[in-house]
């Protein structure tokens, strides 16, 4: 057993000590140095995907392993890590002789991220209409004068911040908050789209009212009548794409598909309250 922990220690590269037990090897000092960065590259990763989803980074702008390394003081490895992550979130396109560069939304992807999202909202919020007490509906009316300030204010990261901390209540208040996780995970490319809505003339006074609705729904303890108004919002944003495609051709690649903006007819399950 000793001359087996031995060749162990001994198969070590120079630096590193090995912490044993017989017949065993615990660690390494390689350990921190892997979970470093292995932090790097999450870090990497949230701050990369939250300028891509935010719009700070366009659509089709270059991203510099050299310059993101040197920003975070790191080398290119856990860089060219969170680049791989977000090339398969479809936020990044890597050109091996080219460069990477920020993906172009995909119009074509939209319809069925929405169809998901409306999937999951519309039951979060069934279930909301029926379970929410007193202080959860004053929550959600606090969230919307929250959103009216930023609104007031031009603040529009604000504004969406608060617009998504009011369907992740929503979920919360179902009972549910693994609804929104969902969610989340399925529309980033529908976030990058929503960014570029936000300044059209009477789309965030048009959020605010659907969003005032719903909550009124929820208050009155209404659930069809808050699924019907959540399907109403949601379903709103396809019918802006062709206005904000082409406003910002150079952002999106593909193109709509001719139904996408139609609503199927509603049917009622048994899985949702009623």
């Amino acid at each position: 057993m000793a001359s087996t922990s031995r060749r162990a220690l001994d198969a070590q590269p120079p630096g590193t000590a090995a912490e044993t037990v017989p017949g065993k090897v615990l660690g390494t000092a390689k350990e921190p140095r892997l979970s470093a960065r292995a932090t790097a590259t999450a870090e990497i990763y949230r701050s990369l995907r939250g300028d891509i989803v935010a719009m700070r980074r366009k659509p089709g702008e270059p991203i510099v392993e050299k310059h993101v390394a040197e920003s975070f003081g790191v080398s290119r490895t856990p860089v060219r890590e969170a680049l791989l992550r977000l090339a398969d979130d479809g936020l990044v396109e890597i050109f091996p002789q080219s460069g990477t560069f920020v993906a172009r939304i995909p119009v074509n992807a939209l319809p069925e991220a929405v169809v998901i999202r409306t999937s999951l909202e519309c039951t979060a919020v069934r279930y909301a209409a029926v379970r929410a007490a007193r202080s959860q509906i004053a929550a959600l009316r606090a969230n919307i004068l929250l959103q009216q300030e930023t609104a007031a204010a031009g603040n529009l990261d604000g504004f969406h911040e608060a617009d998504e901390e009011f369907h992740r209540l929503i979920s919360d208040i179902a009972g549910f908050p693994g609804l929104w996780t969902m969610a989340q995970q399925v529309k980033m490319q529908v976030d990058r789209y929503r960014r570029l809505t936000l300044p059209e003339p009477g789309r965030i006074p048009h959020v605010l009212a659907e969003h005032s609705g719903i909550v009124d729904a929820i208050a009155a303890r209404d659930p069809a009548e808050a699924e019907r108004l959540m399907v109403i919002h949601l379903g709103a944003l396809m019918e802006s794409v062709p206005n904000t495609q082409g406003a910002n051709p150079f952002f999106f690649s593909g193109a709509q598909p001719d139904d996408a903006s139609k609503t199927p007819p509603k049917t009622k399950t048994e899985s949702t309250p009623s």
